[in-house]
C-alpha cells in the first residue's frame, strides 16, 4: 500500500526540483541586465532586445517570479517529505 505514496512523493519532490531550478534561472536572468555576449550579436541581427520576451507580467519582475519559484519548489519538497514521513 506504500507504493501510491511513494509516486506521490516522487512525482512531488519532480515538481519541487523544476520549480526551484526555473526560479534560480529566471531569478539570475532578471538579476543580469544585459544578454550573454555570445548572444548579443544575434539578438542585435534579429532586432529583438532583451526586454522584448518577457516571461510575466510586466508588473513582477522576472528576479520576483524567480523568489517566487524557488519558493514554492521548497514549501513542495518540505510537502513531500512530509507525505513520505507519514506514510512511511
Amino acid at each position: 500500500m506504500s507504493r501510491p505514496a511513494r509516486h506521490r512523493g516522487t512525482a512531488l519532490y519532480a515538481i519541487s526540483a523544476t520549480c526551484a531550478t526555473i526560479g534560480a534561472l529566471l531569478w539570475v536572468r532578471g538579476r543580469t541586465s544585459a544578454p550573454p555576449r555570445v548572444y548579443a550579436d544575434y539578438l542585435a541581427a534579429d532586432s529583438y532586445t532583451p526586454s522584448a520576451w518577457r516571461v510575466w507580467s510586466p508588473a513582477v519582475p522576472e528576479d520576483r517570479l524567480g523568489l517566487y519559484l524557488v519558493a514554492v519548489g521548497l514549501v513542495l519538497a518540505v510537502a513531500a517529505r512530509l507525505l513520505s514521513v507519514r506514510r512511511g
